[in-house]
């Protein structure tokens, strides 16, 4: 096909020479890796380990690894015919959070605790579900599935997903709100730096620098945020001081041999504390993470219908959505165990490969190796969580846009007409609410809700809705004249 024809890498090719092939596999460590390390960042932080310990601290590592593992899985599954790197889920964060604050106990010091075994419970129910899912689809096929979605609502759902990102990198960009004491020009500017070298290595780039445009622009966005670092404690001005370099400091102070090689605090190494757990908790569980499976696996089709139409080729077909599932599934259940947090196909990757157009599988192994040996290597680990948002949020100006516009190409090349009114309402729908952020939250577990529906979700839903109630008009017949 001719859209397989632009691929510098397909699926099934290597790069020649193994250096372009490792910076190329680091790309991807880089697009995933704030992203994925948000997700311990804010479940975890209200609790410690049994020993004193922050939770957030001890399981970032974990969850790396986990992405990298989870990742592996899902490429044998597809029989490495799918090039998806999968990391940290942001729409399982209000059940984990849910589920821990119900079993949560606080100390007489203050801190709090809770029992971590709540989400190795819950992601267990999720892989069964994709599991389950997946069964159903082997044994029904997926014409059902191509008629509930056709391209005239996965369109403007990928738009969507895209889009409705564009928050998160305009606040990691910004470093805070517009008129608020934390908003930075000085962060803006080196974001933007950060885009506008990926963009220029991109588009004008040859050779190993059009390979790896995020790279580059990231590592152009923090040498600038590094300089103005350097000159903010060299004349005590806080305001230019982007990098926090204070994980690098912790690493070697003091120095020890951990200091360059360490094991990561995997969840089942970690005794989170005393709290028993009864079934009710485990009935609470399925009640947080059953209803939220459903919503993630509409956004895994969403991905790989994005993937399939940046490749040329139809991967719910080959190698098939029962596969994909069941690699996305077990891999959640796998991540549930080593670090207690869902995994997901990643957009900001799909993007990479679309950007790139290096579409090989190899380099998606070759990145879960560095993100697995990532929780090994202490000054590494260290020295990625430097990375200031500021320049990530830079480059996902571009990720970010860059899978909304995936959606109006598959708009294009389906070739749907805006001129019927179906296709108007079905996708305006989809858009306003997606953008909007149109939430449905049930229940009440102390401010949280018991089961929230994302936006993303709720805007695929609404979308398939409006696309069965309103049906094709039946053109007039034109009267026949008599001779």
């Amino acid at each position: 096909m001719e859209s397989e024809k632009r691929m510098l890498l397909d699926v099934d090719e290597f790069p020649k020479k193994k250096g372009q092939a490792l910076i190329l596999a680091i790309q991807h460590v880089l697009a995933m890796f704030v992203a994925c390390i948000t997700v311990p960042l804010i479940v975890y932080s209200p609790y410690v380990t049994a020993s004193g310990e922050s939770m957030m601290n001890a399981l970032i590592g974990p969850t790396i690894v986990s992405a990298g593992l989870g990742t592996l899985f899902y490429l044998f599954m597809t029989k490495f015919k799918s090039p998806m790197f999968l990391a940290s889920s942001f729409a399982y964060m209000a059940p984990m959070s849910s589920a821990l604050a119900a079993v949560a106990v606080t100390n007489a010091n203050g801190t709090v605790t809770t029992n971590l075994w709540i989400l190795p419970i819950g992601m267990a129910m999720v892989g069964a579900v994709y599991c389950l899912v997946a069964l159903f689809i082997k044994l029904f096929g997926v014409n059902w599935l191509n008629k509930l979605l056709p391209p005239v609502v996965v369109g403007p759902v990928i738009m969507v997903i895209g889009l409705s990102l564009a928050g998160s990198a305009i606040s990691n960009l910004t470093g805070g709100s517009v008129g608020t004491s934390s908003y930075n020009l000085i962060k803006i500017l080196c974001g933007l730096i950060a885009m506008v070298v990926t963009a220029l290595a991109a588009h004008y780039g040859k050779n190993t620098i059009a390979l790896i445009p995020f790279v580059i622009g990231m590592a152009a966005g923090y040498a600038v945020a590094a300089i103005f670092t350097g000159i903010g404690y060299g004349i005590g001005n806080t305001y230019l001081q982007v990098v926090d370099f204070s994980p690098l400091v912790q690493n070697f102070s003091p120095l020890r041999f951990t200091s360059f090689l360490n094991y990561p605090d995997f969840l089942f190494l970690i005794k989170g504390s005393d709290v028993p757990l009864t079934w009710l908790d485990v009935g609470k569980a399925a009640v947080l993470f059953v209803p939220v499976s459903f919503v993630t696996i509409c956004e895994h089709i969403g991905d790989h219908k994005n993937m399939s139409g940046i490749l040329g080729r139809d991967l719910l077909t080959d190698p098939g959505l029962t596969r994909t599932l069941v690699g996305d599934g077990v891999a959640t259940a796998i991540s549930g165990v080593t670090c207690g947090v869902a995994n997901t196909t990643y957009g900001e990757n799909v993007a990479v490969v679309g950007v790139t157009r290096i579409a090989s599988v190899k380099v998606i192994v070759l990145a879960c190796g560095i993100a697995i040996l990532l929780g090994f290597l202490s000054p590494v680990m260290a020295l990625t969580m430097t990375i200031p948002a500021c320049v990530t949020g830079g480059v996902s100006l571009i990720l970010y846009g860059f899978i909304a516009a995936s959606g109006v190409k598959m708009l294009i090349n389906e070739k749907i007409d805006f001129g019927v009114t179906k296709n108007i309402f079905v996708a305006s729908v989809i858009l306003v609410s997606g953008i909007g952020g149109l939430v449905f939250a049930f229940g009440d577990n102390g401010g949280q809700p018991v089961v929230e529906i994302t936006s993303i979700a709720v805007s695929m839903i609404l979308g398939i809705f409006m696309n069965s109630i309103l049906r094709e008009k039946k053109k007039p017949v034109s009267e026949v004249k008599p001779n």
